[in-house]
């Protein structure tokens, strides 16, 4: 399983995704699952996975060629889509469309394949837009009253993100709350886990204004979740009956 979650504020935007898979307690590996295409200072779009492999990997692929191809339009290539709408489009199309094929090749077996994405992004003289794609290819979009969309195990992380995510909220901590949310959801489920890819895109600036990996041994990470930790006890201790 995992988690990912992504956040549309006024001064922009921050994903985080954790990177960890498994088919079974014994078959668990690292595969990244935040992916980015961009042509600075022109456009920018962010995905983030959550899924069978077999189908986010695919999915991504099939992007990729449709955007090296010499015949792209603006139909097929996520690059050239003259909207945001219409890249949300063509990656749902696309996402369906393997899911599809994939979960036909398992029928034989009585199994299936699904996958989810987010996507965030923003195109020169438009606005940033944030979508959750389902694999049936259909998509919701964030807005000012949920700031913020989750795939995954998202149950976890959630309330903190209802507490304190706005659409005022600084990129700052917006990042701080997205990385408390996947803290709470490791340590409450043992198929999520590190490393972490953290993306911050800034308004306007149509490129990814910063990016980060987090390692399980990051002593920055590591201070905040024991501070959360710490303040949750103490304030846990303080509250009346």
């Amino acid at each position: 399983m995992t988690y990912c979650v992504g956040l549309l504020l006024n001064e922009g935007m921050v994903l985080l995704s954790d990177t960890r898979t498994n088919a079974g307690l014994d078959n668990i590996a690292t595969y990244r699952k935040m992916f980015t295409f961009e042509v600075p200072g022109e456009r920018v779009i962010t995905i983030v996975t959550a899924g069978s492999l077999s189908v986010t990997q695919t999915t991504i692929a099939e992007l990729r060629e449709a955007i090296e191809d010499a015949d792209a339009t603006a139909d097929t290539s996520i690059l050239l889509a003259p909207t945001m709408l219409k890249v949300a489009e063509i990656i749902g199309n696309t996402l369906s469309r393997v899911r599809s094929s994939i979960d036909e090749k398992l029928a034989v077996m009585r199994q299936g394949a699904s996958a989810s994405m987010i996507v965030a992004g923003q195109r020169k003289d438009g606005v940033m837009r944030l979508f959750l794609v389902y694999p049936e290819g259909n998509f919701i979009e964030a807005t000012e009253d949920t700031p913020y969309l989750q795939i995954g195990e998202h149950k976890y992380g959630k309330p903190i993100l209802d507490r304190v995510v706005t659409p005022a909220t600084s990129l700052e901590d917006a990042q701080k709350a997205a990385l408390l949310s996947m803290d709470s959801t490791m340590k409450s489920n043992l198929s999520v886990g590190m490393p972490l890819d953290l993306a911050v895109i800034e308004r306007d600036a149509c490129r990814v204004s910063a990016k980060r990996r987090i390692m399980p041994a990051d002593a920055q990470f590591s201070a905040m979740s024991d501070a959360w930790s710490e303040a949750l006890r103490d304030a846990f201790v303080k509250m009346p009956i």
